[in-house]
């Protein structure tokens, strides 16, 4: 399932900047959005770190007063123009302070949203898989027909193995998009279930890591090995996807 909303509306709505129907929109869309809820959550997350830095006080009336001057305030003439140049000279060293903390903290929340959202990418993937006719392009039990079908079709080869003696039999394989790049994905069966191992070379940017997990009643388990990351998605449970995965990288 694709989100509706794009990350401007989401720092909008953070900011309070939306309209009351938009916003209404918005929290309706929440409801249903993992990804949206999780990118609020690091948003409040990273506020509360800057209000907790001690990086920011209060200005004493003295400091105003300096500020006013310096900007061409005058009480007694307040048509006067101010000298926008004049910021130039106002001290901003907590500024530079709190955003020099803004950009530290917000890298280390990027790897996370990241991750989610790709993670969120391939369980619509394997969602969509499970519609008629979207599961396979090349409908097959044997390895040896399924490897040579991505060849042309993808920049690398994955590995492909049948499993049908420890209890995952090879289905098929075809094409898929993930995070704006064509992956491939190995269908396998387990007990009248349908498992979607995603295969994709590592890329500069990927700052996934080992992982898994549950999203909308899915589980999920995310490795590298090599160059190669690999992803199984199925409504399985955790053991069973460790237990191919143990077979995939014995």
């Amino acid at each position: 399932m694709s989100c509706d909303f794009s990350p401007t509306a989401v720092h909008g709505y953070f900011d309070g900047e939306l309209d009351a129907v938009r916003a209404a929109e918005f929290e309706r869309h929440l409801e249903v959005c993992a990804e949206c809820r999780y990118s609020l959550e690091q948003m409040e997350s990273l506020r509360r770190q800057i209000r907790r830095s001690a990086l920011s006080e209060q200005a004493s009336p003295q400091f105003r007063e300096q500020i006013s001057k310096q900007l061409g305030f005058n009480r007694e003439a307040p048509g006067r123009t101010i000298n926008a140049w004049r910021w130039l000279m106002v001290p901003a060293f907590g500024l530079v302070a709190v955003v020099a903390v803004f950009w530290a903290a917000l890298a280390l929340v990027q790897p996370h949203t990241n991750s989610a959202r790709i993670t969120a990418e391939l369980i619509d993937a394997h969602v969509r898989s499970l519609q008629p006719g979207h599961l396979t392009d090349v409908i097959s039990t044997d390895q040896h027909t399924v490897k040579p079908w991505f060849d042309g079709k993808l920049d690398f080869i994955p590995p492909v193995t049948d499993f049908s003696d420890q209890g995952f039999p090879l289905e098929g394989g075809r094409l898929d998009v993930v995070d704006g790049h064509s992956v491939a994905a190995l269908i396998y069966a387990r007990r009248k279930h349908t498992i979607n191992l995603f295969i994709w070379p590592e890329r500069g940017a990927d700052v996934l890591s080992g992982s898994s997990g549950s999203r909308q009643g899915y589980n999920w388990l995310l490795w590298k090995r090599g160059m190669d990351r690999f992803c199984l998605v199925s409504d399985v449970s955790l053991a069973d996807l460790r237990e191919l995965k143990d077979l995939i990288q014995p």
